[in-house]
């Protein structure tokens, strides 16, 4: 039976008060994503992106068209987190090109506003992901609220429009990959899921053919939507509906000349599986490219902001995800080894990390030569 100590434990108080400030610092940001949020849907902080003079609360809720004392409460607090920068002369509200690069350009290849949007995503589902969390039996990325699905597309469409094609690809087996696409090549995108990544590709090398393939129906009608907002015909991209270990081996008639997986395979139940699936639809000299999120292979040298943040998504979606069938839960903090681990198992001979950023490691395989 527990006994209470009856020792009256001595509390540093220096440490409690340490700690307490961080963690209220944490809850001030966590409060504050709501207002990061509620900025983006409004349109806030475009019109202070757009201002070419400092603007007050009257003037910013005039532009978006509104309350203006609501608008007041916001601005004070973004200036209070330093989002935005506050003149006690002036009274008005400037917004730094910088700070606007993070939270207001699109283009910009540090763009995250994505990342709140998605986070919103995980307070609507508490509740499941608790029970998750309680049963062990998961929890699909299709059961999740619409804002993980519209939040993952917009943090990763960032980086993806400024590395796939002047990087990440070109660096496949030293450029040959990319001059088969440029001359015409037959490439599969598992688990595309909105088809940012496929867009991308096929606006990149027109001669190409390519398909993206994602187990979730709702992903994929979005993903055919985007295509054609873009001009792309069925000529050159579409989407079907299939996991990543039943996707045809041969598209219509020929297997691919190149198969990637964007941010997914730590997601999925069976990641050998899919990797063995991917290795049957290659020609034998074709080409896997996986993207998976940075990651060190030691547990504590994760222990950084970006890591913070990567394995609370993942508690939260990627391994849940993995486990709804009694999967092998790899979690978005995977690291090289584990990764280089499935692909050996799938049966991969040739594996290497051909270059990475700060959020991504990009490795490439090739099926074993006879």
């Amino acid at each position: 039976m527990f006994k209470q100590n009856t020792e009256t434990k001595k509390i540093n108080e220096a440490k409690l008060n340490e700690f307490a400030e961080k963690v209220m610092g944490d809850l001030a940001a966590t409060l504050s994503s709501v207002m990061v949020n509620v900025g983006d849907r409004l349109g806030l902080y475009e019109a202070l992106a757009k201002s070419d003079t400092p603007l007050d609360s009257h003037e910013l809720s005039k532009k978006t068209g509104t309350s203006e004392r609501c608008v007041r409460e916001w601005l004070a607090n973004q200036a209070a987190g330093g989002y935005i920068i506050y003149d006690k002369v002036t009274k008005r509200y400037s917004f730094p090109h910088e700070h606007a690069m993070v939270l207001a350009n699109i283009n910009s290849p540090l763009y995250l506003v994505g990342g709140f949007q998605a986070a919103a995503s995980y307070f609507k589902d508490v509740e499941k992901i608790s029970g998750a969390f309680r049963s062990g039996k998961g929890l699909a990325w299709g059961d999740h609220d619409h804002n993980l699905f519209e939040g993952t597309e917009r943090l990763f469409g960032p980086n993806y429009r400024a590395n796939i094609s002047t990087s990440w690809i070109p660096s496949l087996e030293n450029g040959k990959v990319e001059e088969k696409l440029k001359r015409g090549a037959i490439v599969a995108d598992v688990g595309c899921g909105h088809g940012l990544s496929t867009i991308i590709m096929a606006k990149a090398y027109p001669n190409s053919k390519f398909i993206g393939f994602d187990n979730h129906g709702p992903s994929i009608d979005k993903a055919r939507v985007l295509a054609q907002n873009e001009g792309l015909g069925k000529d050159r991209i579409s989407f079907e509906i299939n996991s990543a270990k039943d996707y045809p081996l041969f598209y219509p008639d020929t297997k691919y000349d190149l198969v990637t997986i964007y941010d997914a395979l730590h997601d999925m139940d069976d990641p050998v599986g899919a990797a063995q699936h991917a290795l049957c639809s290659l020609k034998e000299d074709g080409t896997i490219m996986l993207v998976e999120p940075s990651a060190n292979d030691n547990l504590e040298n994760n222990f950084t902001p970006l890591g913070r943040a990567m394995f609370a998504g993942s508690a939260c979606a990627c391994v849940l995800s993995s486990m709804t069938n009694n999967g092998l839960a790899l979690g978005a903090q995977a690291g090289q080894a584990k990764i280089a681990e499935v692909m050996k198992k799938a049966g991969f001979k040739s594996f290497r990390l051909v270059t990475q950023t700060l959020v991504n490691m990009v490795y490439e395989a090739k099926p074993p030569q006879d």
